[in-house]
């Protein structure tokens, strides 16, 4: 991991400084930026394996940040969010938008250290596993409109391309691959985030819901994933 590049979107210089100081203390390449409007510069011009981001910022909030890369930009960069905002309704926004990960201020310098390797493990098996299925005979998953793709990484319904995070991509992908089995949270959440499950059950549920607005945008009458109440979820 030492050859990952960090960016550090912080407003505040103090805070700014110690969190580049621990991703440069555990040998990560670090650059800042100090507000939402530089940082989606510096993002569009340059690749970075993470972002570590306040909310709070000026230019550009930084939820505005994280709907930009995972909407018309279409970026899987991982994002840690890092807040003063402690609410659960603000946790579950950012994870709803695509972040993968929310610390709160005030933190512990071990804290961070431990989800950024955390979310990068993750972030890199997953990328792995995908490789290898694509590299091992690239299927393509089609239930009526719906079309996954799973060499280019791509969703299509009705002949629009819906743009999905890596991890929404995932979750429908395995749905697709067995649409007759019913999956529970945590065998979701242990096969797409690669990693076991520790009561994470609303990470899943947010990023269900929101794959399910993307396509209900497309097709608002149509239903392509059931919930089966009590164990998880299916493709309808």
């Amino acid at each position: 991991m030492n050859a990952c590049k960090v960016l550090v979107v912080e407003d505040d210089p103090d805070i700014n400084a110690l969190l580049v100081k621990i991703m440069a203390r555990d040998g990560f390449s670090v650059a800042s930026a100090f507000s939402g409007t530089e940082a989606l510069l510096r993002l569009e011009r340059e690749a970075f394996d993470l972002v570590l981001l306040d909310l709070m910022l000026p230019g550009m909030a930084g939820s505005d940040l994280v709907a930009r890369l995972r909407g018309e930009q279409g970026s899987d960069v991982p994002v840690v969010v890092v807040s003063a905002r402690a609410g659960l309704s603000d946790k579950v926004d950012l994870l709803a938008l695509g972040a993968d990960d929310y610390i709160v201020k005030p933190f512990e310098p071990d804290e961070v250290s431990a989800r950024v390797r955390a979310v990068l493990r993750r972030y890199r098996k997953g990328v792995r596993a995908s490789a290898d299925v694509a590299a091992a005979d690239d299927p393509v998953f089609v239930r009526g409109a719906l079309r996954l793709e799973t060499a280019a990484r791509r969703v299509v319904l009705d002949g629009v391309e819906i743009a999905l995070t890596a991890h929404e991509f995932d979750i429908l992908r395995v749905l697709m691959e067995s649409p007759d089995r019913v999956f529970s949270r945590e065998r979701l959440y242990e096969l797409v985030w690669k990693a076991g499950y520790y009561g994470e059950e609303n990470a899943v549920n947010v990023h269900v819901s929101n794959i399910r607005k993307k396509l209900a945008a497309v097709d608002p009458d149509g239903e392509y994933i059931k919930t089966v109440w009590g164990i998880g979820f299916k493709l309808a």
